[in-house]
């Protein structure tokens, strides 16, 4: 049988009007030649390039498809050689696992993950990344929206300032100086929520092909980020210990990467902060091998005070810090805030006015209303305490559901657990998260988390949802 070539790459069957991504056809065309032995194990895939040329599809888009084919094991990469198939699902020598996570009922879970950010499903929001509306204090939050609806008028002309409300800046670097290290507010720049600012950060500091270090298991939506600018992200190792740092080391000298995201205190999904000594080692690693370190540092106010801090032991020389107020207010609120030093500020600002110019004054002025209210600090220490009470709740009632806990939280919303052993056919995090949708339950698996499937089952839990008896007795079910 023949077989494609470099030079002879088949114009993919591309329906660019039909639902679904141009990556997922793609991702399911190659494995579907794979799967029926039309490119054998070893076969060498055609360089990005010619394979977006032959395809008339972009070379982001085929970076990304060829990053999830490498994840689901059906391509392998050679450095300075290129891509290769890798085996065939159905060889006998293959995992019986993995294939299945691919292919059962394709595009089920990931038709729902909208609904884990938009709040509008009536499913028990227990993958979600918000608490229950009460906790936020919403007398605080809707009297400061009434008071920034006030705007006056001569405030309607124009867009606003590139960096951001100027009182809301001031605040945050005042703020961040007391607590933290010291700060102008020209170093302050507001963004649509901290997701917005990872974006500037790429959009700024990388272009495609280059190597950016994520932590794995880290942030979803950073993980496809990161994927869509057509960089290509390498996963550090983060456990109940922090981060694997000796593999970083050799990530570093091996990979040459422009930058790597971290959740310094409070880490989506593990809930786990850096130790100092980590933290000081980390920046060293930084130094040496000479690139960005972005810290992502929205769950801070949630965290015991004193825990390490990139950007204070830096002092925003290597270190660009992502702040948010979405955790301790309302996610509806889409603020975010990036701290950098005063020589990349201004390309970043260039950046953020190419591609949506200013940011909503309104919503700035709101969350500057909220924050300085008298109501403000009590409503925080408020929801660390209903915080730490649900999650043991959460950690009694899933360790009596038989799963057991990635790490043990220093605090914040998540709580990550899993069963024992290895993933099955029948209990894996997709096929479970199906199960429980259907149940009216929303599961975040780990999937969504790593660079590669799992070997085990986990889910991250928000605390606020993770004690409801419909969730508990769902798992108990699960056997």
């Amino acid at each position: 049988m023949d077989t494609p070539s470099e030079s002879r790459w088949p114009v993919l069957a591309i329906d660019r009007q039909r639902r679904g991504s141009l990556v997922d056809q793609i991702v399911a065309a190659i494995a579907e030649m794979v799967n029926r032995r039309a490119l054998p194990v070893g076969t060498k895939m055609p360089s990005v390039r010619q394979f977006a040329k032959s395809n008339s599809v972009s070379t982001f888009t085929v970076v990304e498809s060829y990053d999830r084919l490498l994840h689901l094991g059906l391509l392998s990469s050679r450095r300075g050689s290129g891509f290769f198939v890798a085996r065939c699902p159905l060889d006998a020598g293959a995992d019986p696992v993995q294939p299945a996570l691919a292919s059962a009922t394709p595009g089920s879970v990931d038709s729902f993950t909208a609904d884990l950010y938009s709040g509008q499903s009536e499913a028990l929001p227990v993958g979600s990344g918000w608490l229950l509306p009460e906790w936020y204090g919403e007398s605080t939050i809707l009297d400061a929206v009434r008071h920034a609806m006030k705007i006056p008028a001569g405030r309607l002309r124009g867009y606003g300032h590139p960096l951001g409300f100027a009182a809301l800046r001031q605040h945050i670097a005042a703020c961040l100086s007391d607590e933290l290290f010291a700060l102008e507010p020209e170093q302050v720049l507001l963004t649509h929520g901290a997701t917005h600012a990872f974006d500037l950060v790429l959009r700024t500091l990388t272009r495609p092909g280059d190597v950016v270090l994520v932590e794995d298991p880290g942030y979803s939506n950073l993980l496809a980020l990161v994927r869509h600018h057509g960089c290509i992200p390498v996963g550090i190792p983060r456990d109940a210990n922090g981060l694997d740092l000796d593999f970083l080391a050799r990530a570093a000298a091996a990979r040459q990467p422009k930058l790597m995201f971290v959740n310094t205190v409070l880490q989506n999904p593990l809930g786990t902060s850096l130790s100092p000594a980590q933290a000081h080692r980390l920046l060293g690693l930084a130094e040496q091998f000479d690139f960005w370190l972005v810290e992502d540092d929205i769950y801070r106010e949630l965290a015991a005070r004193g825990e390490a801090s990139l950007a204070a032991l830096d002092g925003l020389r290597r270190v660009i810090r992502i702040g948010s107020f979405s955790k301790t207010l309302s996610p509806v609120l889409r603020v975010g805030s990036i701290c950098a030093s005063s020589s990349l500020i201004p390309e970043l600002v260039r950046v953020k006015m190419l591609t949506g110019l200013t940011t909503s004054e309104i919503n700035e002025r709101a969350v500057l209303d909220a924050i300085k209210s008298r109501t403000y600090r009590r409503q925080v220490e408020r929801l660390v305490q209903q915080l730490d009470e649900a999650r043991q709740r959460a950690i009694d009632g899933l360790s009596a559901a038989g799963l057991t806990p990635l790490a043990r939280p220093r605090g914040g919303m998540f709580v990550s657990a899993g069963w024992p052993g290895p993933a099955t056919l029948e209990r894996n995090g997709k096929l479970v998260a199906e199960r429980a949708l259907r149940a009216g339950i929303l599961l975040a698996p780990g999937d969504f988390f790593t660079l590669e499937a799992p070997s085990s089952t986990w889910f991250r839990f928000n605390v606020a949802y993770a004690a409801h008896d419909a969730l508990l007795g769902f798992l108990h079910s699960i056997r």
